[in-house]
């Protein structure tokens, strides 16, 4: 092997871990918005409870990993200011994924990359076809 092949090498190891990075960067803003949603969720479903319960209940809260006796009026505006918190939270996070996936693209267009199983633009696959009929085959019908 000559030194141009080792450096080339080289290089393509570091372009691929930098994707890699990429990647595993887009995956987490995923999983982060996945959770805010989840959470909003379950915000919307208790504030759409107490909206319909008497102000002066009794009810509790769980903060930091205690649970506090409240009041419902007294926990309905902080619960409507955290669902608003985490609104604002998740479009930062979708603004975050929409320019993540633009770097990966750009990054994937600069170094030529391209992912086991992708087409290219234009390109019409014969496995595809292959596959269609080939599912087509493969079916049960029973009377």
């Amino acid at each position: 092997m000559s030194g141009d092949q080792v450096k080339e090498s080289k290089m393509n190891e570091k372009v691929v871990a930098e994707f890699q990075q990429l990647r595993n960067e887009q995956r987490n803003l995923v999983n982060n918005l996945n959770t805010l949603e989840m959470d909003i969720k379950e915000h919307k479903t208790v504030i759409d409870t107490l909206k319909t319960v008497d102000p002066d209940r009794k009810c509790f809260r769980l903060i930091g990993g205690v649970l506090c006796e409240r009041t419902v009026k007294e926990v309905l505006p902080q619960l409507i200011e955290n669902k608003d918190f985490i609104e604002k939270t998740i479009a930062l996070v979708t603004e975050d994924l929409t320019k993540k996936g633009q770097q990966i693209n750009k990054f994937k267009e600069e170094h030529n990359i391209r992912i086991r199983g992708e087409q290219l633009p234009g390109e019409t696959s014969k496995t595809q076809s292959d596959e269609n009929k080939a599912e087509n085959r493969n079916v049960l019908v029973s009377n």
